[in-house]
């Protein structure tokens, strides 16, 4: 058969002998369609290299068996893991996933968001931009009735499911780890205080200091990028201010591998002089030197309920519901570069000063 640039069912259904609807109803394992035709047909479909058109087949069944996933960055351990957990689950209900990259570009969400309404997907998991500062692409999904699900980073202006880690509790129990291994003069290292997992971060430090009768003081937190550069600038700027700094708490594990860097250039002894703690557990983490403590935020669960609640969305009945928020508990790891008193050790199930 001459190859063309696109093949259809017509051009199965030429090679077999039936009709185009016969061959649909094949491909689609119609009972009415005989074993033996079945098989004759996929054959046939797979001899000329047959692809479905999924925009086609959506508007004909209703559904593309898509799901849209939009992270900030594909490149971080923590947001892969989380489309890992997500692609898993759908995987597994003959579900497939297209992944898109905001790079926090409030622009470029956007048009990812277009894209995605073309490309017909059955619904759409985001973890929002820091630089995103206007809702109403999301609030076009909404009214499409195409079900949306934030994670990680998200935001209580829209009503919609979200799956997020306990921000605050995790922040609280790295804070108050850092206190009973002696620590008194603490840090905090954050980003875009309109990032609801940054304000709970913020929140859970503070809460922490007051508990303990520490005062908090605003000089001690200093916001960046929270990449390597904006960790190394943020613990330059806290050794030329003479602080007094005994410890750092970051937002970011990328932001206290920074700052470990300029410790270090500046013969600061981890975690003798300085504790440091940082958040996600990327697997850098444990091969620095010292090897650092951070809050695992396990997130190849936040992507398995992600996608466990998108699936509830479309399997319940069309009814208006409450907005679900499941917050799931994270874990404090501890390591040497907070563990100047050894013996000390953090019940990271409570959220309670110890």
């Amino acid at each position: 058969m001459k190859k063309k640039e696109k093949i259809t069912i017509h051009d199965i259904a030429m090679e077999v002998g039936v009709t185009a609807s016969t061959v649909s109803r094949a491909l689609n394992n119609h009972p009415r369609i005989s074993p033996a035709t079945k098989k004759m047909v996929l054959e046939a479909a797979r001899a000329i290299n047959y692809k479905p058109n999924r925009i086609a087949a959506a508007l004909r069944h209703g559904k593309s068996k898509l799901i849209g996933i939009i992270v900030p960055t594909i490149n971080r351990n923590f947001f892969s893991s989380i489309v890992r957990g997500i692609e898993e689950y759908a995987n597994a209900r003959d579900y497939k996933v297209m992944i898109s990259q905001s790079y926090d570009d409030y622009k470029k969400e956007v048009e990812t968001i277009d894209a995605l309404l073309d490309a017909r997907v059955d619904g759409i998991m985001v973890s929002l931009g820091k630089n995103t500062h206007s809702f109403a692409h999301f609030e076009s999904v909404i009214q499409k009735g195409i079900p949306l699900v934030f994670f990680d980073r998200t935001t209580d202006e829209l009503e919609v499911n979200q799956v997020i880690i306990d921000d605050y509790a995790a922040a609280y129990q790295a804070t108050n780890h850092l206190i009973r291994q002696g620590y008194c003069h603490i840090a905090h290292f954050t980003s875009h205080m309109k990032i609801k997992i940054y304000q709970e971060r913020l929140r859970g430090y503070t809460q922490a200091l007051l508990d303990n009768g520490i005062h908090f003081d605003a000089k001690m937190v200093v916001e960046s990028n929270m990449q390597l550069d904006g960790g190394r600038n943020s613990a330059r700027f806290l050794l030329d201010q003479s602080f007094g700094f005994d410890a750092i708490f970051s937002a970011s594990d990328y932001a206290i591998v920074g700052a470990l860097q300029e410790l270090k250039k500046n013969q600061v002894r981890i975690p003798q002089e300085v504790g440091l703690i940082g958040f996600s557990n990327e697997p850098f983490t444990e091969f620095t030197e010292p090897a650092l403590s951070t809050v695992d935020q396990k997130a190849i669960s936040i992507g398995e309920n992600t996608a466990a609640l998108f699936f509830e969305m479309i399997n319940g009945d069309s009814r208006p519901k409450p907005r679900i928020k499941k917050v799931l508990d994270a874990n404090l790891i501890i390591r040497t570069s907070s563990s100047r008193i050894p013996n000390i050790q953090l019940n990271t199930n409570s959220t309670n000063p110890e």
